[in-house]
């Protein structure tokens, strides 16, 4: 894709959270730090957390990481719009 950089270079930018319709929420994963096995990527939390307790049941292992996957949107920043005039302090 092209990416027009004049445009961007007038607006200030931010990223954060995607919130567009339909954006997919943060995925979560639970791994063992012992053998490595993961429980499978899921959407909620006590899915990770029911895998981990078995995980321990069945293997003795105690340790795990999560491993989280946002996703992120970058736009515009509020009252800098792309190709207009800083609104707050009135440059471009």
């Amino acid at each position: 894709m092209k990416v027009n950089r004049s445009t961007i270079r007038l607006a200030k930018w931010v990223i954060g959270r995607d919130k567009e319709e339909g954006a997919s929420p943060p995925i979560r994963e639970v791994e063992c730090t012992t053998c490595m096995e993961k429980s499978p990527a899921e959407t909620n939390q006590i899915d990770g957390d029911i895998w981990a307790l078995q995980h321990t049941g069945r293997n003795g292992h105690t340790g795990y990481r999560e491993i989280v996957t946002s996703f992120l949107r970058s736009r515009p920043a509020e009252g800098k719009p792309v190709g207009g005039r800083d609104q707050e302090q009135g440059t471009s």
